[in-house]
């Protein structure tokens, strides 16, 4: 599309008719934005919800979030609609450190970027030649201080409706039907404005065309640092904020010009934050609820009104207004019950923390940045590849509400969508469900734990130890230790802290699980050994029962995951053993598990090949016992093999191991014996 000539307002309009130009509210805008990305269809917490993938684009994006997302888009929606959303503030309630402000600097950050295309770029006017009117000195270009539309202006250049609209029809060409769809957007102009506009109107008699000799169009400015478009207002403490920092205020360079003192142009606008972002933008403030009295109260004006008002004058503002505020501030703020007409004014989402912890390795990830890390002696920092495990389980087991229906462990590894036993999607469902019936926020699931901030101080207690530092790898064992550190440093209120500390304890025995699979598929030489034992297992007791097993008992099958045909050895032993490990003693308790994998297979392989069983730790931890005890009598027995090295074969195979390690699970030689180290130490193994 050629761009818009600086004069040429009539091409303007021309552009919009013919749909080169968008002209919409910033609720359209940012609904339009939302739903033109791709939308998919996800579970979380056994509910079905949508997946935008405009929050999952770029090389720093949102992660989780889904039901708060959800919540957002059909706010905007709304408000695009024309409902009730469009005279309220989006407000994200919430503990620090979960990603309330990085949600909205994200939103922004995108915004931005879609008004860049041209299609969709923002434009305003400004006057210029205003010294022919003598009563402003020497100020001779005036721009339009909430960023007013062209099509506004368009919508108001006659007093009569009626006369504009004709306007429209007979200069544009507009139909009826597309002047009403524009008229839905009507609001009149700025005080300043109208004022001008107004006083070029006498100036030209009337005639339109002199009087549009005055207007020049310009695009919006982008620029993140001007605060245009996309505004932020962080609160401040009670004696440097004023409304001056959200209205504007009396120009006093404007007054030095300005003869007339009713002209309300002697007001500068864009000293405040709304002013600039008036024109189809994102006001964003931070931390709300911590403003003082009046400021809040000039808040519930303009989300009210949408209004700039200052001594009478109005400027109409087309934004959205989006806040956060931390849960102490917003229950103070609600126990002052004259403060109501402010919270009923705002549409609250309250924001959990993360709760799946496959997707807190995204998160953890972050929180230990992306740059290749060095030691205070500027060498190459290892991570152990247990770690991001260690710190995901670890920190969202702390945002795991207790439950009577559920451990913690089931609960976490249902919420990350796996198996958990015998208990289903639908225990979890019901346990959200009770929690959330709780009118204490913090009590309701995911709203309490260790937020993404405390994760990141104990990775920085981590990098800074000297241990770590020694041995120029970040050790996975070591993130406990920090994440205790941060819980008795950071976390005031005792029952939270006794919890935190119980639930790094269960994250370090799950870490522990892991490293006797880590232990075994070293022993074994191979990356997966472990994976192919447990589904060995799973086709075994698939294949016992089948028709053509023959007294060999060999049974041939079409693997799902390559599509070739198989030939597995039954192992009635090997299977028995397995389940004796997992508890079960009758015929009747061994039938009932295997049908339930049976199940578990059917369902999942359906729609992933891929499954593998690997989340299901129980069976893994069977799997892997068994496995140890035939092969070497028992993990006790590997266990003094490598801790017990004065003999060359127990060296020989402590060498080995390592070796693996080293070259097929991405361990360095100091995480590497550490673990062999941990493993072979037993006092928290329980």
């Amino acid at each position: 599309m050629a761009k818009i000539s600086k004069n040429s307002f009539n091409e303007h309009l021309q552009a919009v008719k013919n749909k080169e130009l968008i002209f919409e509210n910033a609720f359209e805008g940012i609904s339009r934005m939302i739903l033109e990305s791709e939308i998919q269809k996800v579970v979380v917490n056994g509910k079905t919800t949508y997946d935008f993938s405009i929050f999952r684009k770029g090389k720093k994006h949102i992660i989780g979030m889904y039901d708060e997302i959800n919540s957002f888009v059909s706010y905007v929606k709304d408000a695009a609609e024309n409902g009730s959303s469009k005279e309220m503030a989006y407000v994200l309630v919430g503990e620090p450190g979960n990603g309330k402000t990085f949600f909205v600097d994200f939103l922004c950050d995108k915004y931005r970027n879609f008004l860049t295309k041209e299609k969709n770029r923002k434009y305003s006017f400004r006057f210029v030649n205003m010294e022919k009117l003598e009563t402003l000195g020497k100020i001779r270009v005036i721009e339009s201080q909430t960023f007013e539309d062209p099509m506004i202006l368009a919508m108001n250049l006659f007093e009569d409706n009626d006369q504009n609209k004709n306007f429209l029809a007979a200069q544009i060409g507009f139909k009826d039907k597309e002047i009403e769809k524009l008229y839905e957007n009507y609001r009149p102009l700025g005080a300043c404005s109208a004022y001008l506009w107004n006083q070029i109107n006498n100036y030209a008699d009337g005639d339109i065309n002199k009087m549009l000799e005055f207007i020049e169009l310009f695009p919006v400015p982008l620029t993140e640092s001007l605060g245009t478009v996309t505004g932020k207002y962080p609160a401040k403490d009670k004696i440097t904020s004023s409304a001056v920092d959200l209205l504007g205020e009396e120009s006093i360079q404007r007054l030095l010009h300005i003869s007339d003192t009713n002209n309300p142009y002697r007001f500068d606008l864009r000293r405040g934050a709304l002013a600039r972002v008036a024109g189809g933008g994102i006001h964003f403030s931070d931390e709300i609820f911590k403003n003082k009295k009046d400021l809040i109260q000039v808040y519930l004006g303009v989300i009210q009104n949408r209004t700039i008002e200052i001594d009478g004058f109005k400027w109409p503002i087309d934004t959205l207004i989006v806040a956060t505020s931390n849960n102490s501030e917003f229950n103070r703020f609600l126990s002052e019950k004259e403060e109501a007409p402010i919270v009923d004014r705002c549409r609250i989402s309250y924001i959990s923390h993360n709760t799946n912890y496959k997707l807190q390795n995204a998160l953890t990830l972050y929180a230990m940045g992306n740059k290749n890390r060095t030691t205070l002696t500027q060498k190459k920092l290892h991570q152990d590849p247990n770690l991001n495990y260690a710190a995901s389980v670890a920190v969202v087991l702390t945002r795991l509400a207790r439950s009577e229906k559920l451990t913690p462990v089931e609960t976490m590894k249902l919420a990350a969508g796996e198996v958990a036993g015998e208990k289903s999607i639908k225990t979890l469902v019901e346990v959200i469900d009770q929690l959330n019936q709780n009118p204490d926020i913090t009590k309701r699931f995911g709203q309490k734990g260790l937020g993404q901030r405390n994760l990141g101080r104990a990775v920085q207690l981590l990098i800074e130890s000297s241990e770590t530092n020694e041995g120029e790898c970040m050790f996975a064992c070591d993130i406990f230790k920090a994440l205790e550190r941060i819980i008795l440093d950071y976390v005031t209120d005792a029952n939270d802290r006794a919890k935190y500390l119980e639930d790094i304890k269960l994250g370090k025995s799950l870490y522990r699980e892991r490293i006797m699979t880590e232990m075994f598929n070293a022993y074994m030489d191979e990356p997966l050994a472990i994976r192919k034992d447990v589904m060995n297992y799973v086709n075994m007791i698939i294949g016992i029962d089948a028709e053509n097993l023959g007294p060999d008992k060999m049974w041939k099958y079409k693997d799902p995951q390559s599509g070739e045909l198989k030939a597995l050895k039954i192992d009635e032993r090997y299977i028995l053993s397995v389940e004796e490990r997992l508890g079960l003693k009758t015929v009747e308790q061994r039938e009932t598990f295997r049908t339930s994998i049976r199940k578990i297979y059917g369902q999942k392989i359906s729609i992933d090949s891929d499954y593998d069983f690997m989340d299901n730790l129980e069976l893994v931890k069977a799997i892997t016992d068994v496995r140890l005890k035939s092969d070497i009598a028992g993990a006790g027995s590997l266990i003094g093999a490598l801790a017990n090295r004065t003999n060359e074969e127990n060296q020989k195979l402590y060498d080995r191991m390592v070796d693996t390690m080293l070259n097929k699970l991405n361990y360095c030689i100091t995480c590497a014996q550490k673990t062999i180290e941990y493993f072979c130490t037993q006092d928290d193994e329980n």
